[in-house]
């Protein structure tokens, strides 16, 4: 059955087109990833679906009957201080003006007189039929039964909503979706602020969902444990891969392959054309005033030429070819960390906690929001630059020259275009500077942009360039993906792949941290545990633990 259908549909935002001849259908319980670049219109995608916006052409439909649930990145959150017990309730607020109603007409019921009992009765009759079809008498079950499957506990119901972290009110918001049981989910970047515990608790919740999704992410590890159909937007249209990420990177690979070499038997064809139309010209110019037959063929050919369907040359995969200058590389011992202790107001977040990293490690810091990663971090580039004295815990090594990509990067003065930024750091003529902004994807006009303009994985790039200039040879990065699209992420990896120095960085982006890390360093119960390899070593190690640990059980 189809649940979702998008037929010939064009969408226009003024000169910008979205969308072009689009076209979608989604069957019943099919969970669909949405991925394409920022920009490629992933959102009014799902806006055209709920009908907050219309179609500048086509049809778009869902079938006849069907709940609809929807997440967007942003979800609107209520104005007053409400708690997350009241936002959950307020899910049912029709089933709460009747029974409002209804205890009225009880207390009617009890002081009228017997000429207006019936009309009381009737009234009360009607009411309490639809209380039933809603499932008034099925609220409090149905919400312990959500709050139970989201892991929403007595504490937190009693917590104020806006006083709730990120990833917390991403999770209450997707609760109370699921209290008018959706057929269909629509989920606008749901992975957004969540840490890898909670994002591992989504992916099971929705593979065992039995509705049908329709999910944007950046998040590929995600996409590849949810996705059951990928869909890729681009210049406008759909390219659909039924599979998940992994399916749809091999799939794609060879699309494009197939795609660039009918393109470029397309172009040898176009040019064998124009080479005998201008033959069959010249040869009618030197046949003057008896060549009319060659300019006739020539005429035709270009008639043919005129009615074929260009092809356009398929869009490769962007890369970055950076060489980081390294010259001057650091001793072996770049960080240790002996028996800290750290604090942020009066929370503890960290307890004697020893570690160390070495010249090339590429360590990964990983663990529940709110642990004290960022802090640690924040902790190591202040005794670094010298705004920290307290040393004592922490021992940089010799020679070593740190770059930091903060989880909100910043630039000394955002008005500024990005080549005027640029150009602080760069030493060489106007030409070299252009030339290398085009190695971190800066073409054209795109270096007039005010910084403040920049999206995040533009400022990624730029940050990236600044850092280039300054012969790091100790990486430093806090959540360095967020807010980045994957093409973004790919170019990235590429980049960092090159880097020989040490890289120590933050992430919640488990494909990511499978591409990078060579090392991950946990942070749980304000202690720090040490696994080799990457996320899937990680996972795997744990696992055999927590195999061993319920065998001793028995």
């Amino acid at each position: 059955m189809i649940e979702i259908a998008l037929s010939n549909v064009d969408k226009n935002f003024g000169f910008k087109k979205i969308f072009d001849s689009f076209d979608l259908e989604i069957i019943s319980g099919e969970k669909v990833g949405l991925i394409g670049p920022n920009g490629c219109g992933k959102s009014t995608l799902f806006k055209l679906i709920t009908k907050e916006e219309v179609p500048s052409s086509g049809i778009v439909t869902t079938r006849k009957g069907a709940k609809v649930g929807f997440l967007p990145q942003m979800p609107m959150l209520p104005n007053e201080n409400i708690s997350v017990s009241e936002f959950l309730s307020s899910s049912f607020e029709e089933i709460y003006r009747i029974s409002k109603e209804m205890r009225l007409l009880e207390y009617e019921m009890t002081n009228s007189q017997n000429e207006d009992m019936e009309k009381i009765l009737n009234r009360y009759g009607v009411l309490q039929q639809r209380f039933d079809d809603l499932g008034g008498y099925l609220i409090d079950s149905k919400i312990n039964e959500i709050c139970n499957k989201f892991g929403i506990d007595s504490e937190l119901l009693e917590r104020d909503f806006s006083k709730l972290s990120g990833g917390e009110k991403t999770i209450v918001c997707f609760a109370k979706i699921m209290l008018s049981d959706p057929d269909i989910l629509l989920l606008d970047e749901p992975t957004n602020n969540l840490d890898i515990d909670t994002l591992e608790w989504l992916e099971k919740f929705l593979q065992n969902y039995t509705g049908t999704i329709l999910m944007s992410s950046h998040d590929r590890y995600f996409l590849d444990k949810v996705a059951t159909k990928i869909v890729l937007i681009e210049r406008g249209k759909s390219e659909i891969f039924h599979g998940n990420y992994s399916y749809y990177l091999k799939e794609n690979e060879k699309r494009i392959l197939s795609e660039f070499e009918q393109y470029k038997d397309q172009q040898k064809m176009i040019d064998a054309m124009k080479k005998k139309i201008k033959q069959l010209q010249e040869f009618g110019r030197k046949a003057s005033p008896s060549g009319e037959s060659f300019f006739k063929r020539a005429a035709s050919i270009q008639k043919r030429l005129d009615k074929i369907e260009l092809l356009n040359k398929p869009e490769t995969a962007k890369e970055i070819p950076l060489n980081f200058q390294m010259t001057n590389r650091s001793g072996k011992q770049v960080l240790a960390v002996h028996d800290l202790n750290l604090s942020i107001d009066d929370k503890t977040l960290l307890e004697q906690v020893s570690f160390d990293v070495l010249f090339k490690d590429r360590t990964c810091l990983m663990g529940e929001n709110g642990c004290g990663k960022s802090t640690l971090i924040k902790h190591i580039i202040d005794l670094y630059n010298g705004e920290s004295h307290d040393g004592k815990d922490i021992k940089i090594g010799s020679n070593v020259l740190i770059g930091y990509i903060p989880q909100v990067i910043e630039f000394d003065d955002d008005t500024k275009t990005l080549l005027e930024v640029a150009r602080k750091t760069f030493n060489g003529t106007e030409t070299q500077l252009r030339s290398s902004l085009a190695k971190f994807l800066f073409y054209g006009n795109d270096v007039f942009k005010r910084v403040n303009m920049l999206s995040g994985g533009e400022k990624v790039r730029l940050k990236l360039f600044e850092l280039m200039q300054q012969n790091i040879n100790f990486l430093i990065m806090d959540e360095p993906t967020n807010h980045i699209d994957i093409t973004t992420r790919e170019v990235l990896e590429s980049a960092l792949s090159e880097f020989q120095g040490t890289i120590l960085f933050i992430s919640h982006d488990r494909y990511f941290i499978n591409e990078i890390a060579k090392k991950v360093l946990y942070v749980e119960d304000k202690n720090i545990t040490e696994y080799l390899g990457n996320y899937d070593d990680y996972r795997n190690t744990k696992e055999k633990q927590l195999s061993l640990s319920k065998g001793k059980v028995r």
